[in-house]
């Protein structure tokens, strides 16, 4: 390694200038080119992070952005990064400042695990070489709000084509790296593109879901909890995994376990509505128990509708054909019948008086939209399977159903889902329409009726 007299006069050479920091941004914009990347200047780049202090924050973003821009895919400075103990070098910066008890420099880290996220493109071997530097406890000092997405976007870059590293993310050392990233992008509400990509690879991909939900309990309990009581961040956590599946719905599988595991959740948290009153807003609602409740119903209902095209449509067929066995229908229509009914059918019933006690001891919908993802989500079981539609004849539930292709403030889109869901239980299925055919309706104040003009 050349001494920093002799990597000054390399960068000055290069540069074209006799100023450090002049010489550092001419080199920055060159290596923005491909033909600026060919520039033999990285080991002296490293040897002059050597020699400056770890406070001297302004020249080392600027060899840090060198750095960066080198390593863009240009294999001999990736090569060259790692045989001369480019890694070493930089975890070492970003570990002091993730350690220090000053304030760190979180622009300065993000530039570092941006160096380190172009190296390891380059391949196993220098993916390897990152991994054993910080892999966990560098990892989970770095895991702060404001790093969490580059960070998420280094681990990743590691992993990638490494099923070893997966499986170490999936240990109990890795689940506590990512609960941290969790903890740390859920009190900041961080939920970018790279966070997204790792979760959606260990807890889809990898069916990891049940392990890291589990690790993000309230700190300081145990699982002695009430079934409602859920922590922020597994509320963060099912948000952030209900916009993946809901994005990419045909291309993100989940497993039967992860499935079942999903289900046991809402199934606990529909405590909550013992307690919770009628909500105000739509999903997230800011309370950890409605939001759990809510976004597992969102992702049970997206799970389902995997099964109407795409790949692996036989696979989702045994997902939900699953979680059907487990009584997802009956569980269903038992929480659509304890919900008050829609603004529009409250108003009818009002009129007769010996309603009025039923009304009383129904449940509110603890957010905006929770009778439509119901409805929503039996609208999915039922398509293309006749024993699910059978089951809701069986449980008297196709009147229910019908009494859901309503308009309702609460719950925007309701009559076009309880018309996709009539829809889909009617479809092939002789029995269920004679039941409706059959169906009579009684009309109580004709006069009135007639008295307004109207006719029936």
């Amino acid at each position: 390694m050349a001494s920093s007299e002799e990597a000054l006069e390399s960068l000055f050479r290069a540069s074209n200038s006799s100023n450090l920091e002049d010489s550092l941004e001419i080199l920055i914009r060159n290596s923005k080119s491909d033909a600026g990347r060919f520039d033999l200047v990285l080991p002296a780049v490293l040897s002059i992070i050597r020699s400056l202090n770890n406070h001297d924050d302004d020249v080392l973003s600027l060899c840090f952005k060198l750095l960066r821009n080198l390593c863009a895919g240009e294999i001999a400075n990736q090569n060259s990064f790692l045989d001369h103990g480019g890694v070493v070098v930089v975890s070492g910066i970003l570990r002091s400042h993730a350690d220090s008890a000053d304030p760190p420099n979180h622009g300065l880290v993000c530039l570092g695990l941006h160096v380190l996220a172009n190296v390891s493109l380059a391949g196993n071997h220098h993916q390897r070489a990152i991994w054993e530097e910080l892999y966990p406890s560098g990892f989970l000092s770095l895991a702060t709000k404001e790093t969490c997405n580059p960070l998420c976007m280094l681990i990743y870059t590691c992993c990638h084509g490494s099923a070893d590293f997966f499986r170490d993310l999936c240990s109990d050392d890795g689940g506590h790296v990512m609960a941290q990233i969790l903890r740390s992008a859920s009190s900041a509400c961080v939920d970018e593109d790279w966070i997204k990509l790792l979760l959606s690879r260990i807890c889809f991909e990898e069916s990891q879901f049940p392990v890291l939900f589990s690790k993000l309990l309230p700190i300081g309990q145990d699982t002695q909890l009430n079934d409602y009581e859920f922590s922020s961040e597994q509320a963060f956590l099912l948000q952030i995994l209900s916009g993946i599946l809901n994005d990419r719905t045909r291309d993100v599988a989940v497993s039967e376990d992860v499935a079942l595991f999903l289900f046991g959740i809402f199934n606990k948290s529909i405590g909550v509505l013992e307690h919770a009153g009628r909500g105000t807003s739509t999903l997230p609602t800011g309370s950890a128990a409605v939001d759990v409740l809510g976004y597992t119903l969102t992702i049970l209902r997206d799970i389902c509708a995997q099964c109407s095209g795409g790949r692996n449509k036989e696979d989702h067929k045994d997902v939900v054909d699953a979680l059907l066995s487990s009584g997802l229908i009956d569980f269903l229509l038992s929480l659509l019948r304890d919900l008050e009914p829609p603004a529009i059918i409250i108003e009818g019933i009002k009129k007769f008086e010996n309603q009025e006690g039923a009304l009383h001891s129904s449940k509110p919908c603890p957010y905006k939209g929770f009778r439509r993802d119901i409805v929503a989500l039996i609208a999915n079981c039922v398509y293309g399977r006749k024993h699910a539609q059978d089951e809701i004849r069986h449980r008297n539930g196709i009147l229910l159903l019908m009494q859901q292709c309503v308009t309702d403030v609460d719950n925007p889109s309701l009559r076009e889902w309880g018309i996709w869901s009539v829809r889909n239980m009617l479809e092939g299925n002789e029995e269920n329409r004679n039941f409706v055919a059959e169906l009579e309706v009684e009309l109580d104040g004709d006069a009135e009726i007639s008295a307004l003009g109207l006719w029936v």
